[in-house]
């Protein structure tokens, strides 16, 4: 060990998301997606609703009404996603926020998506939002898509009453905790031939638009929308196909709509799900479109479009990065797309900024500002060459992330020694190469601690007070002969 640095997390050029967990599939733990991976996100969606006044109420509507006829994803009383099991009566000690505290203390933020009955009254959506405080510079995504008819808030209510109750939530969520950015997934422009078209439902949705601090879209390169009540095959009439320039074009010209009808005012626009579905193309060829929509974003490095979310890790069809085993559902089948992605993760366009800086000293306070923003730890090392074995020991019960070699490890409170050598399975160092180990520390309860005082909303704090031991070797304890 030869220096400290302070290291600075700061923003990619554009985020990547990841979605874990829906309608079409089981949460999946972060460890396993981090080791798979080897990265975090910026932000994990999960998905969740809320119909409390509702007869069937808490359960999942699919295992209430399992006896039920139904033709189509979207035909039950309300969403068939995990139910939220917070607000007025309800706990925090189950969904969605063990995932959320999960998400958090692996270094990511967390992408709530909420369907939620437009007839609640105020008071039940302040303690959502009471809930939702400890969580940190989270994103609630309230209503999506909401410009179709398949969801509930749409089958129940106009668009012009979702719009206001999108307004009155986005409201209260900004009264009690500030810190949380509210995205509207609302629709794209009618038609992108046209100079200037109008967004759908535009009259209706403007006010919701205003009242956002990210636009969102959820739009797929090739979508098998039948799923799973028809199999996808040439000439059917269940998925559509979306060439990626055109892709692209709709969503410059959604943005600069937007903008327009927002008074000038451009709030970033995401792909809140995203992916090209391999039961159109097949999965062999799932991840050249990605491949080629990202070039496209590249090539035009948009300020107006801050990132995409894959949708999704493990999928019951085809738009995971895994396939779920039908045979057990807590194994998943890797798909080629996988490979794909894990490039795409590679990419210094998609990669967080990380920043060092000389004059570091122990004892050192880290702070947690999020997944783009955070002040961390660096311990130079100058390795003779690519080494054997190469550990990390800690003494204090620490929660942590680690990069080393544009490799991410997750170190948690109880775990001592943390086996660092998948860093050079992939990637060699060169003799005499610095090498930058950089400590992170987001929270180990995966909340912010009010007790921290003043700017606890956004930002967590730890102090490192003892040098971890390194254990390095360059060759091997003894060969087999």
């Amino acid at each position: 060990m030869e220096k400290l640095y302070r290291v600075k997390l700061k923003p990619a050029s554009c985020g990547l998301d990841l979605g874990d967990g829906s309608e079409r599939a089981e949460y999946v733990n972060q460890d396993y997606i981090l080791n798979t991976l080897g990265r975090p996100h910026r932000n994990i969606s999960i998905m969740y609703t809320y119909y409390p006044k509702d007869k069937e109420w808490p359960q999942r509507i699919s295992e209430a009404c399992k006896d039920m006829e139904i033709h189509f994803q979207w035909d039950y009383p309300y969403d068939d996603y995990f139910p939220y099991e917070g607000g007025i009566g309800g706990n925090m000690q189950g969904q969605p926020f063990e995932q959320m505290r999960d998400i958090r203390r692996h270094g990511q933020d967390v992408a709530l998506t909420l369907t939620i009955d437009c007839s609640l009254t105020d008071d039940y959506l302040r303690q959502i939002a009471r809930d939702l405080k400890p969580f940190g510079r989270m994103r609630l995504r309230i209503n999506h898509e909401c410009t179709g008819d398949w969801f509930t808030h749409n089958q129940r209510f106009s668009y012009q009453e979702i719009s206001d109750f999108f307004v009155r939530f986005a409201g209260i969520v900004k009264e009690e905790a500030p810190q949380i950015s509210i995205v509207f997934c609302g629709g794209c422009v009618e038609n992108p031939e046209e100079e200037d078209s109008p967004i759908q439902y535009e009259k209706e949705f403007t006010p919701a638009f205003a009242a956002a601090d990210i636009w969102s879209n959820d739009c797929y390169l090739a979508l098998h929308y039948g799923w799973p009540f028809d199999v996808c095959e040439k000439g059917g009439d269940s998925f559509t196909v979306t060439p990626v320039d055109d892709f692209f074009h709709r969503l410059r010209k959604t943005s600069k709509r937007l903008t327009k009808v927002n008074n000038g005012n451009c709030r970033p626009l995401v792909i809140s799900e995203f992916n090209t579905d391999g039961d159109v193309t097949g999965p062999k060829k799932q991840g050249e479109s990605i491949r080629r929509f990202v070039e496209k974003i590249k090539q035009e490095n948009a300020d107006w479009f801050d990132g995409f979310s894959m949708y999704q890790f493990r999928d019951r069809g085809r738009l995971g990065l895994e396939l779920e085993d039908p045979n057990n559902p807590s194994v998943g089948i890797p798909q080629p797309v996988l490979k794909d992605y894990k490039e795409i993760l590679k990419d210094p366009f998609f990669m967080p900024e990380l920043e060092c800086a000389e004059g570091a000293e122990l004892p050192v306070k880290l702070r947690w500002g999020g997944s783009e923003d955070a002040e961390g730890l660096g311990i130079s090392v100058k390795l003779e060459k690519t080494p054997e074995f190469f550990e990390i020991t800690f003494d204090e019960p620490l929660n942590l992330m680690i990069e080393v070699n544009e490799r991410w490890f997750y170190k948690a409170p109880h775990t001592r020694t943390v086996d660092l050598m998948p860093a050079f399975f992939d990637q060699d160092a060169a003799p005499g190469k610095e090498l930058v180990i950089k400590l992170f520390a987001p929270p180990a309860s995966g909340e912010n601690d009010p007790d921290q005082g003043e700017g606890w909303l956004t930002d967590y704090y730890c102090t490192i007070a003892k040098m971890p031991e390194l254990r390095i070797r360059y060759e091997s304890v003894q060969d087999v002969g």
